[in-house]
């Protein structure tokens, strides 16, 4: 069953359609999109649905396919199939089409990571690439057929342009030679496709030929001198076989468009399927929508919903549910509050699900699949059809009443208005018992108290309200369920200035029971705000628990895998150390025993001497497994988290202790580190950062190199010795220990470097003259080493 106009208008499907031809490639994609309708199959719905999720999800990964300018050759297909010759344009489109076809062809091919829905359409592309390539070799442009589209082209036009230059050399003569006093201008033009040169007419006689033309003002005359004529025939001789020739190319270029008619037309619709759903995919993301869950008879659930003809920035999110505890809503508040907005909302989401095109909402929303949406919004009363705001209702709620059925969806604006209140609420009443009765699932919107009295006291009817913000008068458009809603006619009337006598009059006329209603309803408001308030603040506690909660159990998972492996280690020593003192015990036992035996004294003592060294042996070797400077095996997976650092405390893990580095690695990876009072150099490979140690940069700003600095200076000595070093080594040794010294805090250090023949000294002179951390440097006193020591500060 087709929806009415009057619905696909009312809820602006229509303006939906017109946003998302905007996002189609091709014009024939466009046209599907201002012609696209909802289908009341949830099978179908479904089926589009999933086409356009894969259509999302292939352009998000892959970026928009290469459609091109695809036009539609249907009609020039059906030419060619009737023997007439195309135009260059009409074989140019065909050829564009080809090479779409064949460009998303390769596009489905390249970079598979996933089956799309869309495989199916892509498959069903036939490319044609010899009959592409001859078009495109052939036709330049639509007003220019290349040389190369045949050899009996290519050798007229090379004709051509010999007899042209050939007649432009003679006509060169009459130019430049005794005629040129005769032309009224020197060049040559052409006439009726001829070659002329433009001559005075006084001086006709002079030259002759063929008068072809006159100027407008008669005094020149254009002529085709005599020596040309012969050329200029051939000329024209050659231009009609040359027309020939083209005419002959564009038809047996028509005919294999012909034989490829059928393949061309399935192109052209597989390519327009596909843009339709690229341009499907295109309008979730700019909308921001996702898939929802369509059902034929499971609820209305809209979270978050936005509706999509509003702006984003504007647009406040909704919450709506019906349909599992209830099939009807009452939806009541004041006027602007969003009441309409929430009613074409419900309407407009269930068509574009329909149609296939993702909804502005969250990923576990879902629709019902109606095969009718019945709707009355909006005021349609006519002075020329003599109906008022009530007629106008009522003509609409007539029409409904006779199409709905148990798969329709009806939406009542202002239901029962327009006329006496009491009548008017007694009418609503009846029409939505009656739209009930049938199945059909009902949304209306009053004013009537009478209405939400009904809700209250009524199993599958529930009120929902339009939350509105009496401080500010502006609606919030948050809908609650479950809950009716004030006019607020009386405040909002203040608000805008009405005296406020007036408005206390006002409230004399209303009646008891409305007012205490109103309390009701008031006091019902104000609890469920404090409620609203309440799990707000209660979830937010939740949040920051279980956030919380998280952490300890990471840190606490942490802590225990720490302490069961730190046990597996220790168990295992123990085990290596017991299994290290039975072998030694047995052997002992064994050698004892063997010596034991010997009958001879000097046998004996040879037996006690053997008996000795391989007990050392024994021991020796048992003792390695459980040495504490044993070679311990690194964790393959662990990775520095970063390039080390001078300075860095790092983890000699063959060794089992910490040192401090001095150097960093050099070409061959080893890196120099102090652990102690020993200075190694050891593997990269044979390091980890301590987990505490001191960082000199933190997220690329300077932080305390205090702990850096104790490190470094735990077993740093104010002196160096550099005796038996050449000149190069031992000033690359002092580089090291002055950076050592700065970062220590040091601001005085002796380098010994002996008196011999001063050579090394002089290296070390020349280096600290031009370094910029010394303040300034001297030889050693009496008592600080003479000659053979040089005192240097630093700054």
């Amino acid at each position: 069953m087709s929806f009415s106009d009057k619905t696909l208008t009312t809820l602006e499907f229509d303006k939906i359609c017109d946003l998302l031809a905007a996002c189609a490639a091709t014009e024939g994609a466009k046209a599907l999109c201002r012609r696209l309708m909802p289908s009341d199959d949830a099978v179908e719905a479904a089926r589009r649905l999933e086409r356009t999720t894969d259509a999302r999800r292939l352009s998000d990964a892959k970026g928009m396919p290469p459609f091109g300018s695809v036009q539609d050759v249907s009609a020039a297909c059906e030419r060619a199939e009737k023997g007439a010759m195309l135009s260059t344009r009409e074989l140019l489109e065909v050829a564009r089409l080809l090479h779409s076809a064949r460009a998303l062809s390769d596009y489905n091919k390249t970079n598979r990571t996933f089956p799309t829905s869309l495989d199916e359409v892509f498959g069903r592309l036939l490319c044609n690439r010899t009959l592409e390539e001859r078009i495109t070799r052939s036709i330049l442009s639509e007003d220019m057929i290349a040389d190369e589209a045949s050899p009996a082209l290519a050798d007229l036009r090379r004709k051509i342009r010999d007899t042209n230059n050939r007649i432009k050399e003679t006509l060169q003569h009459f130019i430049s030679g005794s005629y040129s006093k005769a032309l009224q201008d020197n060049l040559v033009t052409t006439r009726n496709g001829r070659y002329v040169v433009p001559v005075k007419v006084e001086c006709k006689n002079e030259i002759k030929g063929l008068i072809h033309d006159t100027s407008s003002s008669g005094a020149t005359i254009f002529v085709e001198p005599m020596a040309v004529v012969e050329a200029n025939n051939e000329l024209r001789m050659l231009q009609s076989k040359e027309e020939h020739e083209i005419e002959r190319i564009l038809f047996a270029l028509s005919a294999e468009v012909s034989t490829a008619a059928e393949s061309l037309r399935l192109d052209y619709l597989n390519i327009t399927e596909l843009a339709f759903r690229f341009a499907c995919g295109e309008f979730s993301a700019r909308i921001g929508g996702c898939a929802p869950l369509v059902t034929e008879d499971g609820p209305i659930d809209l979270r978050r919903a936005r509706h999509p003809l509003i702006p984003k920035e504007t647009v406040v999110p909704t919450d709506i549910r019906m349909g599992d505890t209830c099939d009807t809503l009452i939806i009541t508040g004041p006027n602007t509050g969003g009441k309409t907005v929430t009613l074409k909302t419900i309407g407009l989401f269930s068509l574009m699900a329909q149609a296939g095109l993702h909804i502005p909402a969250e990923a576990d929303s879902s629709v019902r699949v109606f095969r009718n949406i019945l709707v009355d919004i909006g005021d349609e009363q006519s002075i020329e059809q003599s109906l008022s705001t009530f007629s106008s209702h009522m003509v609409n709620i007539v029409s409904i009443m006779k199409q709905v059925d148990n798969r329709s969806l009806c939406l009542f604006d202002e239901l029962g208005a327009g006329t006496d209140p009491v009548e008017g609420a007694a009418l609503a009443v009846a029409v939505i018992e009656s739209v009930r009765k049938v199945g059909a699932m009902c949304v209306a919107t009053t004013h009537y108290t009478e209405l939400k009295t009904y809700a209250l006291h009524t199993e599958g009817v529930l009120n929902a309200s339009c939350e509105f913000d009496v401080t500010t008068l502006k609606p919030t458009y948050r809908l609650i369920i479950g809950t009716p809603g004030k006019s607020n006619a009386f405040a909002i009337s203040e608000k805008l200035g009405l005296p406020h006598e007036i408005i206390e009059l006002a409230k004399q006329h209303v009646g008891t029971d409305h007012k205490q209603f109103e309390e009701v309803i008031g006091q019902l408001e104000a609890s469920r705000l404090e409620a609203d308030r309440n799990r707000a603040e209660a979830e937010h506690l939740r949040t920051e628990y279980e956030r919380k909660r998280a952490e300890t159990e990471a840190e606490l998972t942490r802590m225990r895998n720490d302490a069961n492996r730190e046990i597996e280690q220790k168990q295992r020593k123990a085990q290596q150390m017991l299994d290290s003192a039975k072998a030694s015990s047995d052997f002992i036992f064994a050698q004892l025993e063997k010596a034991k035996k010997a009958q001879e004294k000097d046998r004996l003592r040879e037996g006690l001497d053997e008996a000795r060294r391989a007990v050392r042996a024994e021991l020796r070797k048992n003792g390695d497994s459980v040495n504490p400077v044993e070679e311990r095996r690194k964790d393959e997976k662990y990775v520095l988290p970063r390039p080390l650092r001078k300075g860095d405390r790092v983890y000699l893990v063959n060794v089992g202790s910490e040192g401090v580095v001095l150097e960093l690695p050099d070409k061959s990876g080893n890196v120099l580190v102090q652990a102690g009072i020993i200075k190694t150099r050891t593997p990269l490979a044979n390091l980890e950062l301590a987990e505490d140690e001191a960082q000199v940069i933190r997220d690329g700003k300077k932080a305390p190199a205090a702990g850096y600095r104790v490190e470094v200076s735990r077993d740093f000595r104010d002196e160096i010795d550099l005796r038996g070093l050449m000149g190069d080594e031992g000033w690359q040794e002092v580089d090291k220990y002055l950076d050592e010294a700065t970062v220590a805090g040091f601001t005085k250090v002796r380098l010994i470097h002996g008196k011999g023949t001063g050579a090394l000294k002089n290296a070390i002179w020349q280096h600290l003259k031009k370094d910029k951390r010394v303040k300034e440097f001297r030889l050693g006193q009496y008592g600080e080493g003479d000659g053979g020591v040089t005192v240097v500060e630093l700054k």
